[in-house]
C-alpha cells in the first residue's frame, strides 16, 4: 500500500490539485498533461477536469512515480532559480542542448518516464547523485 493510499482523501485532492496546478503554471495543457502523468488511456483532456475538483490521482504506482519527479523538479527550479519564480515556466519551455535541442516540456511528454526522470536529473544534482549508485567513501 502507497503512502498516496494511506493518505485522507483530502490530502489525496490537495495533492492532485497542487499538481495540477504546477503543470499549469507551466504552461502544460491538459493533454499534455494526462501524457506526463501516465495516466489511463480512458482518462482524455476533456474529463481531466474532475481532477481540478474533487478527485484525487489514481492510485497506480506509474502515477505516482511521476508526481515524486515532478515534486523534484519543481523543488529544485526554485533552488536554482530563488530569486525569480518566472524563470521555472519560462525554462521549461527553452529549448536545451542536454535534451538534443528539445524542450523539457517536449522531453517530457516524448520520452515518458524516462524524459521526466531526465529533466529532474539535469536539475537537482543530489538526485542525480544518488540515482547514479555513487556513495560517499
Amino acid at each position: 500500500m502507497s503512502e498516496f493510499t494511506k493518505a485522507s482523501q483530502e490530502d489525496r485532492v490537495y495533492l492532485t490539485r497542487s499538481i495540477i496546478s504546477l503543470l499549469e503554471s507551466w504552461g502544460i495543457g491538459l493533454s499534455e498533461q494526462v501524457v506526463i502523468l501516465a495516466l489511463p488511456s480512458e482518462i482524455t483532456a476533456r474529463n481531466m477536469r474532475r481532477y481540478q475538483t474533487d478527485t484525487p490521482f489514481p492510485d497506480d504506482p506509474d502515477v505516482l512515480e511521476r508526481i515524486e519527479h515532478l515534486i523534484g523538479i519543481a523543488d529544485a527550479l526554485r533552488t536554482t532559480f530563488p530569486r525569480n519564480p518566472q524563470m521555472g515556466p519560462l525554462w521549461m519551455h527553452r529549448r536545451n542542448k542536454h535534451f538534443r535541442r528539445r524542450t523539457p516540456v517536449n522531453l517530457m511528454v516524448e520520452d515518458g518516464l524516462d524524459g521526466v526522470i531526465a529533466v529532474r536529473t539535469h536539475l537537482d544534482c543530489s538526485f542525480a547523485w544518488a540515482s547514479s549508485g555513487s556513495t560517499a567513501g
